[in-house]
């Protein structure tokens, strides 16, 4: 698993979090994270929160 990948579950793991946010604590474009994130949804390990845009760890509720 990439760099980026284990970088944005570490800090799901402590809150969710929205795209910008985590963009700007990894300080990686939103572009780079989002892409990173569509994986990381693909693999089952993140989900999101339509309503609040929120990512967060797969395995926690919304």
């Amino acid at each position: 698993m990439a760099k980026i990948h284990n970088q944005i579950l570490k800090l799901l793991s402590e809150k969710p979090m929205t795209l910008p946010e985590i963009a700007e604590q990894l300080e990686y474009t939103e572009k780079k994270v989002f892409n990173a994130l569509k994986k990381l949804f693909s693999d089952g390990k993140v989900n999101s929160n339509a309503k609040t845009r929120q990512y967060y760890l797969a395995d926690e509720q919304s």
